[in-house]
């Protein structure tokens, strides 16, 4: 991460606040407080650093992982939660919750074998529902060869690594292999939780994330700023067009240019198996879900101001931590959603 660069001391604490419990949650006067994707930690926390030296307000922002944000935010333990995994409109409508897009970024399957660097073995969406699905389970397996000429893979076990906990990371990994395994749709599905055939748990991209830089002959899944921080080494996928694609915020955005954002009560879009030629196939976009009638109008305020800064002012952060602002219009539009949906 960056924020080594913005305010020492409010850096540690920004991160030993990311460690807490959320019952430790007792909010001073004037804080913001939130919790849930692990996947949107490193922007948030960009953000919240330089807010604070901006401001003076404190945001504490937990990372529990998608499903525990949407459980603090429906419990009313925090003022906002954070999922990548969207709530479609019934369910926001019958908790009286509202939610809109922040940012854009990548979920990148992360492989550790010897010699191997970044992009540089190739993957299809079958092929990693085979792999999750223990169907393929030696590196040196043909099917893998086959899309790879050139490199000579160890005859060596494959090692599985997913997430434990309720994760929004989780969700857009497995509603891709969903898109592109029938096997995987029938068998696993999607969700923020999902039944592992195989594989070892880990919990946050960061558990993930430590697990694969440690273990031979692992794959795993994260966001993608996790895999760049621990210099692990990511592959290349093809997408719906058939094109090999490396994960970058170029085709972050290519997979999200198509939604139709204005069609969809309350934003609710999945990026992941996008069309475009150049999108990145296992996209996603990080939601934050706060109340319609606010509990508590002042830490409500507060929030929306510090999003409204994030979304206009703080957007220059995104591409240091690898993600994708919003596109103007967009922004436009999750302004005037705040006014008509959020008191």
């Amino acid at each position: 991460m960056n924020g080594n660069r913005i305010g020492g001391s409010v850096w540690r604490r920004l991160c030993i606040g990311g460690l807490i419990a959320v019952t430790a949650f007792a909010a001073r006067a004037g804080e913001v407080t939130g919790a849930g994707s692990t996947f949107v930690y490193p922007m948030l926390a960009k953000w919240a650093a330089t807010y604070y030296v901006k401001t003076g307000q404190q945001v504490n922002y937990q990372a529990t992982g998608s499903g525990n944000g949407i459980k603090q935010i429906k419990a009313g333990n925090v003022d906002f939660g954070a999922s990548d995994m969207p709530l479609k409109p019934e369910e926001l409508r019958a908790a009286g919750l509202a939610q809109f897009p922040l940012v854009i970024g990548g979920v990148v399957p992360v492989i550790n074998l010897d010699g191997i660097a970044p992009g540089q073995v190739r993957l299809t969406g079958p092929l990693l529902a085979d792999i999750f699905l223990g169907k393929i389970n030696d590196w040196s397996d043909p099917a893998i060869a086959a899309i790879n000429p050139g490199i000579r893979f160890p005859a060596q076990r494959i090692v599985v690594v997913h997430r434990s906990d309720s994760s929004g990371t989780t969700f857009n990994w497995a509603d891709y292999l969903s898109k592109v395994s029938t096997e995987w749709k029938n068998g696993v599905g999607a969700g923020t939780t999902v039944k592992w055939p195989v594989g070892i748990g880990a919990n946050g991209n960061d558990g993930v994330a430590i697990y694969l830089k440690n273990v031979k002959g692992s794959i795993g899944y994260v966001e993608l700023s996790y895999a760049l921080q621990r210099r692990l080494s990511y592959a290349s996928v093809q997408n719906r067009g058939g094109n090999y694609v490396t994960p970058t915020r170029e085709s972050f955005s290519d997979a999200v240019a198509s939604a139709a954002w204005q069609k969809s009560a309350d934003f609710y879009q999945v990026a992941t198996d996008a069309p475009d030629a150049n999108a990145w196939p296992i996209a996603g976009v990080v939601f934050v879900i706060m109340p319609r009638t606010a509990k508590n109008p002042a830490a409500t305020r507060s929030a929306l101001a510090f999003f409204r800064w994030a979304l206009n002012d703080g957007q220059a952060d995104t591409r240091v931590e690898n993600y994708v602002s919003l596109p103007p219009d967009l922004v436009r539009q999750v302004e005037s959603y705040w006014d008509e949906n959020i008191r």
